[in-house]
């Protein structure tokens, strides 16, 4: 591999560019009004995760020796200073933007009104919902100086709130409280619904301001300020590797340390009373150098990522309901259809229910004889997935499921569902010792005329009900021995953690991705270099590994035409001169969220296609369970190269991964391509084409 001094983005800057572009979409005038509060949800939700788990990372890399920091790829320093400054931009357009969707909601005769804003009988409806709803979820807290305060809530915002009498214009016994605001337990939006038809949303923090006294009733204040704060804490698991520990136990310890994690920022009311200020800051324990940033009156958007659906339809996305297979529509058996050819099911295109067909099919089949599973996120409540499991323990199947538990935000859901699981004699197994299980297989075995076969699920996606409607993502299903023989060693290896296995068509980090990945690219290097037509297309999610991304910056030197489709994180940079003239990097972002990972190599016009659950980042090349499967049936690879060439085009909702990072938008001439509404009209033709034929 070239030692060449190659040229790469910054990896928290990368990020926050992605974030940038999910601000560009509450931004975008063509997007429907309550869709763009809603992408302002997600940018702020993203941003306090981006805070809580990326940012300490690069705080503690400034405690480094000289001679550490060199080994790193970049200066923290710098880039903390770059992030702060990212960061400062971003926040004035995102308020520019919440200013803008407000005013046109108006338009809409949709209204926030705060509770200086509401009239007698608003006041009155207000009133009876916080005495009905909000004031059994409030636990104010006394301050004084003399008392330490408790740990704040890294997910919540609280109000900060004065209290004293005020005599004669004159403040007069001052005390301070904080109240979280219970947006986890009560709505952030209250809605009234006026006679004339408009709608009025009054905050939750608002409807707290406005009930000030009444919660604050035996202390006898008449004068009541309150502003909105709200602390970011580190949400790294720091779990030590004591032996004499068991799993579960530190896993449960780590997840109470999260939650009193430093202090790593902190956003304050730009109004707050300076006296208070002072006062919060000291009892947080924060210093005067610490990220604190004044902000507006309300913080916690995220809270808009579930904003009433109110008003006409017109507010919103029209409907893209998830089409039936072709294949699998109106058919009694999924296994029939398995058995006679590989299905590809493309989510949330096509509808997930199949998958959950599968599972319930196995649960009462008498001839299946077992199903295993890797479980990496599955926070839906009530899940399909886990009763199916469930229900297939009951009827008498040896049930396995690898649950990696620390799937981050999601452990403690994790290790409930375990609970459950156990008490219904499923085996768990709680993935490899150092790795952390991120592959997405389901493999069911069961009895034929004599014999074993295997039918398996190899995805890009979480087994997530919920998240299948959002997130696009494929799964393949077969039983093609080939695959399934070697998916079966890979829950083999999560038993006998000392065994190693060798794979002949599955590509499985840690032990033969990077390997493998680079012999293919090195094998379309040598291609170009015999005059053969050579290309890769590489789909992830990030793309940060500096090995592979050296890979690819070698093979565009050599003449092999590299595009690539990176939704978050991006390394490689565009357009440098001797370098990366034959690399073509977009990002999509638009309604619904890019998960899938495919990756094509051109291999001398046979192509060689790919899908699974690696992006090409270290951790899941080096320290993940990651699956990537070929693709062997020409139909199936035929309709993924269609849908990658779609996204290529797409020439209104793709963004250019320049060396600036500045986020600017494919247009070309010709046809709009909106890819992700050209595929569900790709998937809806095959639906009607496959209909048409069965007449």
């Amino acid at each position: 591999m070239s030692n060449k001094n190659y040229v790469f983005h910054d990896r928290e800057i990368s990020w926050l560019s992605f974030n940038e572009r999910v601000l560009q979409e509450a931004e975008d005038e063509s997007v429907p009004i309550l869709e763009r509060l809603k992408f302002l949800g997600i940018f702020s939700s993203n941003l306090d995760e981006f805070f809580r788990v990326k940012v300490p990372t690069v705080q503690k890399m400034l405690d480094l020796s000289t001679k550490e920091k060199e080994m790193l790829d970049y200066d923290p320093a710098e880039t903390l200073m770059a992030i702060s400054q990212k960061n400062q931009a971003l926040q004035k357009r995102f308020e520019k933007a919440y200013i803008a969707a407000k005013e046109e909601l108006e338009h809409e005769r949709i209204f926030f009104l705060s509770e200086k804003e509401l009239n007698g009988n608003q006041m009155l409806k207000v009133k009876d919902y916080f005495q009905s709803t909000v004031q059994p979820a409030l636990v104010p807290l006394m301050l004084s100086e003399e008392r330490d305060l408790p740990e704040l809530n890294g997910k919540a915002a609280y109000l900060a709130v004065k209290l004293c009498k005020m005599e004669e214009g004159e403040e007069q016994e001052v005390n301070y409280a904080l109240i979280e605001i219970p947006t986890a337990i009560v709505s952030r939006f209250f809605v009234l619904n006026e006679d004339d038809g408009s709608k009025n949303v009054v905050l939750l923090d608002d409807i707290i301001r406005t009930c000030l006294p009444e919660i604050f009733a035996i202390f006898h204040y008449n004068y009541f300020e309150a502003y909105t704060i709200k602390i970011t804490r580190d949400a790294g698991l720091d779990i030590e590797n004591d032996v004499t520990t068991g799993f579960i136990e530190k896993l449960t310890e780590g997840l109470k340390n999260r939650k009193k994690g430093d202090p790593v920022r902190f956003i304050h009311d730009s109004d707050i009373d300076a006296v208070l200020l002072k006062f919060i800051i000291k009892k947080v324990g924060l210093e005067d150098d610490d990220l604190l940033v004044p902000g507006g009156r309300y913080h916690n958007f995220k809270d808009y990522m579930n904003f009433p659906n109110i008003g006409s339809l017109a507010l919103r996305y029209k409907s893209m309901p998830p089409l039936a297979h072709p294949i699998l529509k109106g058919k009694v058996s999924v296994f029939e259809q398995i058995r006679k050819q590989d299905i590809l099911l493309s989510y949330p295109y096509q509808s997930y229910r199949h998958v959950i067909d599968l599972m319930r099919e196995a649960a009462i089949d008498p001839a299946v004889t077992s199903i295993k599973i890797t479980i990496y996120r599955l926070v839906s409540k009530n899940s399909k997935v886990i009763h199916s499991l469930i229900n297939a323990a009951r009827n008498g199947k040896s049930v396995t499921v690898v649950m990696e538990l620390k799937a981050r935000f999601d452990e403690e859901s994790n290790m409930n569902y375990t609970d459950k699981l156990q008490d219904e004699g499923v085996k768990v197994i709680f993935g490899a010792p150092g790795l952390k299980v991120h592959t997405k297989l389901l493999v069911i075995k069961r009895k034929e005329e004599g014999k074993s076969v295997r039918y398996c699920h190899i995805g890009t996606g979480n087994f997530h009900e919920n998240t299948a409607r959002l997130y696009c993502d494929h799964s393949l299903l077969t039983c093609r021995d080939e695959i399934s023989s070697e998916v079966n060693k890979i829950f083999k290896f999560f038993k006998d953690n000392y065994k190693r296995y060798q794979f002949k068509h599955l590509i499985v980090a840690p032990f033969n991705a990077r390997r493998r990945f680079i012999k293919l690219i090195d094998n379309e290097i040598e291609n170009v270099k015999k005059g053969k037509e050579a290309y890769v297309v590489i789909k992830v999610n990030s793309l940060n590994d500096r090995k592979m991304s050296k890979k690819i910056y070698e093979a565009s030197e050599a003449g092999v035409k590299i595009k690539i489709i990176a939704r978050s994180v991006h390394s490689i940079v565009n357009g440098v001169a001797g370098m990366s003239e034959n690399i073509e990097s977009i990002s999509i972002v638009d309604r619904l969220l890019e998960h899938a990972r495919v990756i094509v190599f051109c291999n001398g016009s046979d192509e060689k296609v790919y899908i699974g659950s690696s992006d090409w980042m270290r951790r899941n090349l080096d320290n993940r369970v990651e699956v990537m499967t070929p693709i062997f049936d020409d139909n199936i690879k035929k309709m993924l190269l269609k849908v990658i060439d779609i996204q290529l085009s797409d020439n209104v909702k793709a963004r250019k991964w320049n060396a600036e990072l500045s986020n600017e938008y494919v247009r070309t001439d010709g046809k709009q391509v909106r890819s992700q509404y050209e595929i569900y009209d790709y998937f809806s033709n095959q639906l009607i084409k496959a209909e048409a034929k069965k007449h």
